[in-house]
């Protein structure tokens, strides 16, 4: 099977993440608790990065199915064995996970500047939910940006743009790079959500993994990303305005 390391991985990832959940563990890892707890950037950072692979793995994987499949079609021979298609999903897995993993170095690097800013600004400190009504409106926002139909219309058809770069000579790696970078900007600011909760709220993960596969595999995905983009703004408003609590900064 063709996408057999794939399908390991997200089972994989959804198994820690619920033993995470069962177990009260799932905060551990969390940026909260890494920023909070007081360790230093060089050792928070990584321990981050173990619960956020997690998250990748069981969160973007499923939608990214399709390219995978046809990330092997391009760059292995069709006589090649089981190995060789298999290296060649393991390489194209970890190319698109490193594009993640600078998107979530940076978000944690970002957090760490706002939780000290918040320490800093008392009045901040006592409205939370300015900041987590922010994160909703600027996630629900998103889903209407030209930009996001554009990086979703490429995630939406990756057998063109894969195909056509795997006629070029790319290899896994390459192609890995780009689908990355187009899931990336297609999906960051729904992943920023989940980066706020971590996954110890796997109903969150859930929710936003459903949304991101059906906008990227559904046949009305653009509809269902203007859909979502509603919901994440009118569930903001209220966030916003201290009436409801939302995520976690």
């Amino acid at each position: 099977m063709r996408v057999g390391v794939a399908w390991v991985l997200m089972v994989g990832g959804w198994v820690v993440s619920i033993a995470a959940q069962l177990t009260g563990s799932a905060g551990l890892l969390h940026h909260h608790t890494l920023i909070e707890g007081g360790a230093p950037l060089w050792l928070a950072i990584p321990l981050f990065l173990i619960g956020w692979q997690v998250m990748i793995a069981a969160m973007m994987l499923p939608a990214s199915i399709p390219a995978i499949r046809v990330g092997a079609l391009a760059t292995v021979p069709v006589r090649a064995g089981a190995w060789a298609r298999g290296r060649a999903d393991t390489t194209f897995i970890i190319s698109f996970a490193a594009v993640w993993s600078v998107f979530g170095v940076l978000a944690f690097s970002g957090d760490f500047v706002l939780h000290h800013l918040v320490d800093a600004t008392p009045w901040l400190a006592a409205r939370p939910w300015l900041i987590e009504g922010g994160v909703l409106l600027l996630a629900g926002g998103y889903q209407w940006t030209p930009i996001k139909r554009r990086c979703l219309e490429l995630c939406r058809h990756p057998i063109e743009l894969l195909a056509m770069e795997g006629e070029s000579g790319a290899g896994p790696v390459h192609l890995g790079i780009d689908h990355g970078l187009a899931c990336l900007g297609s999906s960051w600011a729904l992943m920023l959500l989940t980066f706020a909760e971590g996954f110890a709220n796997l109903g969150w993960m859930a929710a936003l993994t459903i949304v991101m596969v059906y906008e990227a595999t559904g046949r009305h995905g653009n509809r269902a990303a203007i859909v979502a983009g509603l919901a994440l703004v009118l569930l903001g408003l209220p966030v916003l305005a201290g009436l409801a609590s939302g995520g976690g900064a």
